[in-house]
């Protein structure tokens, strides 16, 4: 099988249905694994740090928000320059190599918590390149996007996102598990003793990186040997830089931050958020189902949004519940004395936003090739290039603009759980960072009404 495809034409019905729909297919499960494990090593720190401190580790509960926060920081950075990688590399050489990467913190968390005498500016240095996890997500699925025609990429790019955010769930299901015996034997290193308040225990808490690396190696190699690079997706950075003059590429940013953003930043810092607010829960029972709901939601918001033709109309509904859904947490956190509070109620309120922020990551990656295949139509209209220039041309800015508006996001992953932090630092509360949540979603529901769903929008979708 020849790797590299040089004639590649999804939009013709008929390239599709007998080749097209076939190899865009595989390409997409091979993508799905390779992104469900760069989610989980991403957001790996989000349920390891709860039991740093239970095992010798004295740190903070700050200093364990900003382990939870620094892989989103860097996740967003790589993701600036991972947006652009795959039409100068190529898609199954940047997924391969983007995935090989993962063993780096993989292999860093596994050998760093075995000694609680580590640093905590070791651990923060450890918990930077987990950020290759969240650039993967751009390059991702910039690269799936120019698989699939119009119609269906909603749908695929929600598949990959949806199934891909899996790993967050995953992982904050998995180690409380893994960490529990020897199950990765000798090589692994001996246990540690867990110290809590109904006794000791022995736990293995490098398996929480560990377990992560045989999957790394097969999907690493899953990626190079059934991989395509598409020869009609090659450009260079100076071709897609275009989109930073494009206005809609900053709108979509914004409106990415607060769905995708929000899921994010509320699965880093839930079980942080858990064990500081409610103190007699056990956050690790709980805090998986939060990521679980929003993977599974995502498929549906690019599945609806390409059912009844309108992205917007599905964000819309999104932005408006989820301003409801902070104010449902707001009612059911415990008071400024840490009396009272409704845990159950509190965590009906974040699954809603869990659902909500899934389904609006897949609704806006179906607003963006809409929105610039309509720029690019405008220009056939005006007689500048002819249909299929701008068809390729839609492809490749709006595959860009997935990606960048992918990294732009990943900051809420760094802001959400660091402002949960910070405020339990300054003032022993979260509510002042609820309230800003509030009026950020107000103006995303406003800005997204203005320019893509009242009647005489810009650019309706």
């Amino acid at each position: 099988m020849s790797h590299l495809i040089t004639d590649w034409h999804p939009e013709d019905p008929q390239f599709w249905r007998t080749q097209g729909r076939r190899v865009a297919r595989r390409n997409l499960w091979i993508s799905i694994p390779a992104l469900f494990l760069a989610f989980a090593i991403w957001q790996v720190w989000s349920v390891t740090v709860i039991n740093l401190p239970n095992i010798g580790f004295n740190f903070t509960a700050n200093q364990l928000f900003w382990l939870t926060a620094v892989p989103a920081l860097s996740g967003a950075t790589c993701r600036a320059f991972y947006a652009f990688m795959v039409p100068i590399f190529g898609g199954r050489k940047w997924t391969t190599l983007s995935t090989a990467s993962l063993l780096l913190p993989a292999l860093g968390l596994g050998f760093a918590v075995r000694d609680p005498n580590t640093s905590y500016a070791t651990m923060l240095l450890l918990a930077l390149p987990c950020g290759f996890g969240g650039g993967n997500f751009s390059s991702s699925m910039a690269n799936i996007s120019f698989f699939y025609p119009k119609a269906e990429k909603g749908t695929a790019l929600g598949l990959n996102a949806g199934l891909g955010n899996l790993g967050v769930s995953a992982v904050q299901f998995l180690i409380p598990l893994v960490i529990t015996g020897a199950v990765l034997g000798a090589p692994a290193g001996g246990p540690q003793i867990w110290h809590g308040a109904h006794g000791s225990k022995e736990i293995w808490l490098q398996n929480a990186g560990f377990m992560w690396v045989p999957l790394i190696l097969l999907s690493a190699g899953a990626a190079w040997f059934g991989m395509n690079d598409l020869a009609c997706a090659k450009a260079s950075f100076r071709d897609q830089a275009v989109i930073f003059k494009r206005k809609h590429n900053w709108i979509m940013c914004v409106l990415y931050l607060g769905t995708f953003g929000s899921f994010l930043g509320f699965s880093a810092g839930f079980p942080m958020l858990i064990k500081t607010q409610f103190p007699h829960i056990d956050p690790v029972q709980y805090a998986y189902l939060g990521p679980l709901i929003g993977a599974f939601a995502r498929p549906n918001g690019g599945w609806l949004a390409d059912k009844i033709k309108s992205g917007a109309l599905i964000t819309q509904i999104v932005f408006l519940g989820t301003v409801l859904g902070i104010i449902g947490v707001l009612l059911c956190l415990p008071d400024d004395s840490g009396e009272g509070g409704h845990f159950w109620g509190f965590f009906a309120s974040f699954m809603l936003l869990f659902a909500l922020t899934g389904l609006g990551n897949g609704s806006t990656f179906r607003q963006i090739p809409v929105i610039f295949l309509d720029i690019h139509q405008r220009r056939v209209a005006r007689g500048e290039v002819d249909e299929e220039q701008a068809v390729r041309d839609a492809n490749k800015e709006s595959a860009a603009v997935v990606g960048f508006t992918g990294a732009f996001a990943a900051f809420g992953g760094f802001f959400i759980p660091k402002s949960y932090g910070t405020l339990i630092d300054l003032t022993g509360h979260v509510t002042a960072a609820l309230w800003c949540f509030i009026a950020f979603y107000a103006a995303c529901c406003l800005i997204n009404w203005w320019y893509y769903l009242r009647k005489n929008a810009e650019a309706k979708c």
